[in-house]
């Protein structure tokens, strides 16, 4: 079984975390987060160090202590530090082009793909093919790279598509292999 939800946070310098009711905000220089969590635990603020504990012992009760507390966890690091990914695009004319809040993705359609950035989100493009995706929650930053990714997704032939900077693709040999 994890033990996750056992584990002791730190709050690091300039980050407060405020427990109101069932609500834990946590603000810091980049911004303020919040989240609401279950009955079935507690959340608490003791020398500069956030406790979850469990009000029941129960199978639930273990599941959404870990999930709580790496929740504020990701908050504590995302409102000081940030999070970000890194995309990229490999193929013949694959390219990112950022309009203010609006990302134009070329993926070998027949058409060029619109995306609008949801808010609390940076997209940079530090040249066509590269794409940068930034914010404090570290959620949304993840599933809206996961999002722009879906619109092409490297196949493993000849590895054309969209993916993050550090993933892999797997290639495979194709028709020539079976002679």
């Amino acid at each position: 079984m994890s033990r996750i939800g056992n584990r002791r946070l730190t709050i690091p310098e300039k980050v407060e975390v405020a427990v109101n009711g069932k609500d834990v905000t946590v603000k810091g220089p980049k911004g303020e987060l919040t989240l609401t969590v279950s009955p079935l635990v507690k959340v608490e603020v003791d020398n500069n160090e956030v406790v979850v504990t469990k009000v029941k012992d129960t199978k639930e009760a273990n599941m959404i202590s870990g999930t709580t507390n790496s929740n504020i966890n990701n908050m504590i690091i995302g409102v000081s530090n940030g999070f970000t990914r890194e995309l990229e695009a490999v193929g013949v004319g694959y390219r990112f082009s950022v309009f203010g809040n609006k990302i134009s993705v070329s993926a070998g359609y027949s058409h060029n793909v619109d995306v609008a950035v949801p808010a609390g989100i940076t997209v940079s493009s530090p040249s066509n093919t590269e794409l940068t995706i930034s914010g404090i929650d570290k959620q949304k930053v993840s599933e809206f790279a996961a999002n722009v990714r879906k619109i092409r997704e490297p196949e493993p032939y000849k590895g054309k598509g969209i993916r993050y900077k550090e993933e892999y693709v797997r290639r495979k040999e194709g028709k020539k292999a079976a002679k």
